[in-house]
């Protein structure tokens, strides 16, 4: 039996470094940081946002996680996001999956929801 996108990605555990990973590497990228340096003032938001993207991605990919926060497109609503934008949190998204030695199949399975999702934030 093969093993669940969720435990490729190392459970619970492991999707909070990489989500705490993409948020810093969000924080570092020039073409998107100005979205999410304000919440390094507001650690409070900073950890609930997290704990959210957490949730959604265990999940999405077969954790015993409950995804209790917004859709997609509410959560993003009002934000214009343009593709350029997405193209590089995908960028930051990556980068951290690389940092955390995940396999290639495991991220093309990762690149499928990112894709999925687009549409779902770009311009909302």
């Amino acid at each position: 039996m093969s093993k669940t996108l969720f435990e490729r990605l190392g459970g619970t555990e492991g999707i909070t470094s990489i989500v705490d990973d993409v948020v810093e590497n969000h924080m570092n990228n020039p073409a998107v940081k100005v979205r999410f340096l304000p919440y390094k003032e507001d650690p409070k938001n900073l950890a609930v946002i997290k704990k959210h993207t957490v949730d959604f991605f265990s999940a999405g990919s077969g954790g015993p996680a409950i995804y209790k926060g917004r859709d997609m497109p509410e959560t993003h609503k009002g934000m214009n996001i343009n593709p350029s934008e997405y193209m590089e949190v995908m960028n930051d998204i990556f980068a951290a999956l690389d940092k955390h030695n995940i396999d290639e199949e495991t991220q093309k399975d990762v690149l499928s929801i990112l894709w999925s999702l687009k549409d779902t934030i770009i311009a909302k």
